[in-house]
């Protein structure tokens, strides 16, 4: 028996080296390829045969607009991430916690609305947004508003998380004359730490990632471009040949943020999804 384990254990070991190996390929090529010194678009060999930094020097200088797009982008992820995040506690709170007339007719609406995709409204939304002139120069405010928007109705797993906590911690602190809102801001917050994080980190990734809503309300505009929408236009646009090993540099610029957030929270955001999930 402890052959036959020895040996299924070691079988599965090498078809998870052989799946690892696989999906850190492509990012082993981009980082690879971001160093890469000589000019020309996508090679045969992976390996740079002329080492250099002048494409992130590009990046970084006054001939690119890399910064601003960058900059844009992390201006829309970070308030929409502290945004969404507070616009989710709160309507978490009050669907966990609250019992009103209309309540669960309302849960069943947003239910049903989440199922159909948000790029059916692009259009809709688009003049909604040009006509308070929140496109092309104001597109980033004009993205963190639709981000904002309709952040409530993505309020399931953390109500589940509030369901977990106990009720009677509520009535208790109601006795002691405590509001709703002290009950929320001192009691359930602190409980409740790995699914705010998750909440949070959620929310910072879908304005990092978004192209197809940011190049529809950009309209063109460069300077309110986020990096997926400009490193996009890049290699669309303009010489492919050259601007390849400068998109490989931009994407590992990109990917750097991502990484940390998700090294450093880990912990907090597996704990979000799996207390989340359980109903009280």
């Amino acid at each position: 028996m402890k052959r036959k384990q020895r040996i299924n254990n070691t079988i599965c070991y090498i078809v998870l080296i052989l799946m690892s190996i696989i999906w850190l390929f492509p990012f082993v090529g981009l980082v690879l390829q971001s160093f890469r010194g000589e000019s020309g678009g996508m090679v045969a060999y992976l390996v740079p045969h002329e080492w250099s930094l002048k494409n992130y020097q590009f990046l970084f200088g006054n001939s690119s607009k890399f910064l601003t797009w960058y900059g844009n982008t992390l201006t829309i992820a970070i308030f929409v991430s502290l945004l969404q995040t507070l616009v989710v506690i709160c309507v978490s709170y009050a669907l966990s916690r609250m019992r009103f007339r209309g309540r669960k007719a309302l849960m069943n609406i947003w239910l049903v609305l989440g199922m159909f995709p948000g790029f059916l409204t692009m259009i809709c939304l688009y003049f909604l947004l040009k006509t308070l002139g929140l496109t092309e120069a104001g597109a980033v405010p004009g993205l963190i508003l639709i981000s904002v928007a309709s952040s409530g109705m993505g309020y399931y797993v953390c109500k589940g998380y509030f369901d977990t906590v106990p009720k009677a911690l509520d009535e208790a602190a109601i006795l002691d004359g405590a509001t709703r809102a002290q009950i929320l801001v001192k009691m359930i917050i602190p409980m409740s730490k790995p699914i705010i994080i998750y909440t949070a980190l959620v929310a910072f990734m879908a304005p990092w990632c978004d192209y197809i809503f940011a190049s529809y309300v950009a309209f063109g505009y460069e300077k309110g471009y986020n990096v997926a929408v400009a490193m996009t236009r890049w290699v669309w646009t303009n010489d492919y040949q050259g601007f390849f090993t400068r998109f490989c540099a931009g994407g590992i610029l990109v990917a750097i943020p991502v990484t940390i957030l998700f090294m450093c929270l880990q912990k907090y955001y597996v704990e979000g999804v799996t207390g989340g999930a359980v109903k009280g």
